[in-house]
């Protein structure tokens, strides 16, 4: 990731809002969630979400994808590891021993992954 890049992430999510937002939707990964159900959870105007997850896209934190007459957005994992992944460049002055505490809890802390029809069926 490009400082410019990095700096256009950090900006989205420099406001309160769109940090909840994608916040939520890391919560939901892989699924996602419908635009307007992000809206309802987060009490906001459909149009003023709207706005918001279009500064998170153009920033390339969430997609978009069209299901029919709803539009299902999701958090870019893979941008948010390069967004951690530019901070941590260098850290602690190529001492990875010194960042294992800022590793560990990204390591332990995995996104859900949606049950498979199998542990459906066992549930």
């Amino acid at each position: 990731m490009e400082t410019t890049e990095a700096l256009l992430a950090f900006a989205a999510l420099s406001q309160n809002t769109r940090l909840d937002v994608f916040r939520l939707l890391i919560e939901h990964e892989p699924e996602g969630l419908p635009a307007g159900e992000v809206a309802r959870r987060l009490a906001v105007p459909a149009n003023t979400m709207s706005a918001h997850l279009g500064v998170l896209a153009r920033a390339r934190l969430v997609s978009a994808e069209r299901r029919s007459r709803t539009i299902i957005y999701r958090a870019e994992i893979d941008s948010l590891r390069a967004l951690i992944d530019f901070l941590a460049t260098n850290c602690c002055g190529g001492r990875p021993d010194l960042c294992a505490a800022l590793i560990r809890p990204l390591q332990s802390t995995s996104c859900r992954k949606s049950k498979t029809a199998d542990e459906s069926s066992d549930a």
